[in-house]
């Protein structure tokens, strides 16, 4: 039998390359693409039968995507970020074929959007749409939503990620009835409790006599997840009594004005919670986005009454309960056996002695967060590590926690996300963590604790070996320097997110220095870092948008700046790198983990620089050019 040999990867038989990029995602299918004529060949070929296209870290152009997703009868998966399309990329985008949908920043389609995938996508089963037509505009009708739902007769799972409160009323109710009874999973960007109400209420239908009531619909729905005006009585008695196989339950408001008792949640109201007994994950929360409010009408009578029929719950998040005390919060802990995530948030009357006695239950805890429970202190956190298995512990805000805390928190070796926000640290207790937990962090964040120094940086990462810290924020630490910066980029430590805003002494020096770091594997001056903010840094100057050119931070996709360095500079910035977001208001970057913290830690970041030299090849030169013009200007504007 003869022999064969391969001394080069693009000698291999086209038919096994392309069986070989199969298995890759679309970043690392162009990584090849760049390498060379075969490459670039056999990937052209294969994305006319990939079954997944997935690209959200960058927003294509209409141009830029039309070569990427050629005729292509087998794509079952397609995720997209649609900031830079609208309503003519329809047709190439939507395909018979599609089973999962996932498109966001849709603010320049129209309803036409949903009325297409309605017609042109029947057999998808997961469908993502975040905010649809809010450019302005762009217009979206009733008849939109209808024909989407009764054209997706096989959808399971909808997210429709923008504010369907413009919707009018009663057209609203009636158009869902034609929904997929086979719809388990619902999630709604913003509605207003009464529609929620009015939709889950039996009512007249579609085509039906006054005198004719119909079943409550959406029948199979097992996780609801609503952002609404106010969460009130009715509306919790309405979802607990219709949706008999509900197990997730989310609801969130943000109230403009002080609710009154009628739009408000009560007593009353977590007592109609989990009529039927499947609920497992239950999140009830009253953000401080408009306003300083909080659930004034519940109590821990309240709460008793509603763990009387929580005791299987495995996840409760509550946030805004202000008048809940320890004897509210103590019953959760000692009902709920099956508990292993527990979220309190803006708790006022919260104490350590919610803790006393922890060790008493059987709970086995990996999921903790304190958000602003300014009442807790060291001892509350030494009870509350006896959970040794503990993957995600929040602190926010809770000023009172100081150095004791930290060994506590050191003996924690499954601890994947710290944050330890506005607290009383120091490094001295800073360095506890370094001989405990930070070989297995992957996100730590110290924002606000303005003991913390230079010597902080130099304390965790002095030597350690490989780590796999992805993501740490140092914002708002008034006596972090360059020095600092110095250190962290010596370590070589693999970090994708990096936060340094409100920070005076930050200045040139930091920049030069992150931009020439290189991580362990070596991909490149800066590569690990995809998000950089630093907004307000009091030394930032001009030098530093020269350093954030290309081919420093290949992979940086998120930068947040201060506009009034030199907005022709940061303007030209934008346009040299079109796929990096420049937030320059102030504005925080990413997603928040209190909304995503079961997978902030869990990202496998992709190597998408090689997709964007794929798609703007031949564009860098002229942009640089430009930039350079702005920095020009620049320099005779400061002469």
């Amino acid at each position: 039998m003869g022999s064969w040999r391969v001394e080069r990867l693009d000698q291999l038989p086209t038919a096994l390359l392309a069986t070989i990029m199969t298995k890759l995602d679309i970043s690392s299918i162009c990584s090849l693409a760049v390498i060379c004529r075969a490459f670039n060949s056999c990937a052209s070929h294969i994305l006319s039968f990939l079954p997944n296209f997935h690209i959200l870290d960058i927003s294509p152009s209409m141009e830029q995507i039309k070569p990427l997703l050629p005729p292509n009868s087998h794509l079952q998966s397609l995720k997209l970020d649609c900031g830079q399309l609208n309503d003519s990329s329809i047709e190439l985008l939507l395909r018979p074929s599609l089973q999962e949908l996932c498109f966001h920043n849709c603010a320049d389609f129209s309803g036409k959007l949903l009325s297409e995938i309605g017609s042109r996508c029947k057999d998808v089963r997961s469908l993502y749409l975040g905010s649809v037509a809010e450019k302005r505009g762009r217009a979206i009708h009733i008849s939109d939503l209808e024909e989407s739902l009764g054209g997706c007769t096989q959808l399971e799972e909808l997210n429709l990620m923008f504010d369907l409160s413009l919707f009018l009323r009663h057209n609203f109710a009636r158009v869902w009835p034609l929904a997929s009874k086979m719809l388990t999973s619902l999630e709604i960007g913003y509605i207003s409790s009464v529609m929620v109400t009015e939709l889950l209420s039996p009512n007249v239908g579609p085509h039906q006599y006054p005198n004719q009531i119909r079943p409550s619909i959406l029948p199979a729905i097992q996780k609801l997840s609503l952002a609404v005006d106010y969460i009130t009585d009715t509306m919790v008695g309405t979802i607990s009594k219709g949706l008999t196989l509900l197990t997730h339950l989310e609801l969130r408001d943000a109230p403009l004005i002080e609710p009154r008792v009628t739009f408000d949640l009560t007593n009353s109201g977590l007592q109609q919670i989990n009529q039927h007994g499947r609920l497992k994950h239950l999140s009830l929360v009253r953000s401080q986005e408009f306003l300083s409010t909080y659930f004034k009408r519940v109590n821990d009578l309240g709460i008793l009454l509603m763990a009387d029929k929580c005791a299987n719950m495995e996840s409760i998040c509550l946030g805004g309960f202000c008048r809940v005390t320890d004897t509210g919060f103590k019953t959760i802990l000692h009902s709920c056996s099956s508990l292993y995530k527990l979220k309190v948030c803006h708790g006022s009357q919260l104490t350590d002695l919610v803790f006393h006695d922890i060790a008493a239950t059987s709970l086995s805890l990996t999921h903790v967060s304190f958000r602003w429970c300014n009442l807790l202190t060291n001892h509350a956190i030494k009870s509350l590590v006896r959970n040794t298995r503990l993957k995600v512990l929040d602190l926010r805000g809770c000023k009172n926690l100081g150095d004791e805390a930290l060994p506590a928190i050191g003996s924690l070796c499954e601890l994947k996300m710290l944050q330890l926000d506005n607290s009383d640290i120091s490094d001295v207790g800073i360095a506890y963590l370094r001989h405990g937990i930070i070989s297995s962090l992957v996100s730590l964040s110290v924002r606000g604790c303005k003991k913390l120094t230079d010597k902080c940086i130099s304390v965790l990462f002095d030597g350690s070996s490989k780590l796999e810290l992805q993501e740490l924020d140092l914002s708002n630490l008034p006596n972090l320097s360059d020095n600092g910066v110095l250190a962290l980029a010596k370590s070589r430590v693999p970090i994708s997110e990096l936060r340094m805003r409100q920070c005076p002494l930050i200045g040139d020096t930091s920049i030069m220095a992150l931009a020439s770091m290189q991580a362990d594997d070596d991909r490149g001056h800066g590569s690990s870092l995809r998000l950089l903010d630093l907004y307000n840094c009091g030394g930032i100057t001009q030098l530093s948008f020269r350093w954030l050119k290309k081919p420093y931070f290949p992979r940086l996709r998120w930068l947040g700046v201060t506009g009034s360095v030199n907005r022709d500079i940061v303007d030209a910035l934008a346009r040299n790198r079109p796929f990096l977001h420049v937030a320059c208001h102030g504005e925080e970057l990413g997603t928040d983990p209190w909304n995503n913290i079961d997978s902030s830690y869990m990202h496998d970041y992709e190597e998408l620089d090689e997709l964007e030299q794929w798609l703007q090849e031949g564009e860098w030169e002229s942009d640089d050019e430009e930039m350079e013009d702005a920095e020009d200007d620049a320099d005779v504007v400061v002469e």
